[in-house]
This record gives C-alpha cells, sequence and structure tokens, in this order.
C-alpha cells in the first residue's frame, strides 16, 4: 500500500501533523489506538468517515517513518 495516497501533511492542518486525507484524524492517534488494543473494527465504529485502507495506510507510514523525526520530512514531495 502506498500511505502518500491516503495520508497528508499540511502546516495548516494539526500543525503539519500527518493526517488522513480530507480529515483532523492524526496518524499518531490511529497508532495509538491500535497500540491500546483497539480493533480496526472499534476505530471504524467512532470514525465513521475513515476506512480500514486509511487505517492500512497509517501502518505503513509509521512502518516507513523513522521514529521521532519531523513528520515535515517524512512525505515525499507531491509528483
Amino acid at each position: 500500500m502506498d500511505w502518500h495516497d491516503r495520508i497528508a501533511i499540511d502546516p495548516k492542518v494539526l500543525v503539519g501533523k500527518p493526517v488522513v486525507k480530507g480529515t483532523r484524524i492524526a496518524v499518531e492517534l490511529v497508532i495509538d489506538l491500535l497500540a491500546r488494543g483497539y480493533s480496526k473494527e472499534q476505530i471504524l465504529e467512532q470514525y465513521d468517515h475513515i476506512t480500514v485502507d486509511d487505517i492500512q495506510a497509517c501502518l505503513a507510514y509509521a512502518s516507513e517513518t523513522p521514529s521521532g523525526s519531523s513528520s515535515r520530512h517524512a512525505a515525499s514531495p507531491s509528483a
């Protein structure tokens, strides 16, 4: 999965934190919920405007982004 299709980084949205495109749901929130034991289904129930593909994109983003790095430098430029 190419997370670039579903994750946006915009300094005007949540101070540049990576978010699910078209929302103000931070990747960090989704990852935190999964780490706390929430299932994908529970997340989708609480945040019904995201999809299972959005959750997968959050996981892909987290796996490709070095821990502690600035999120503004993690995204590749738009083509």
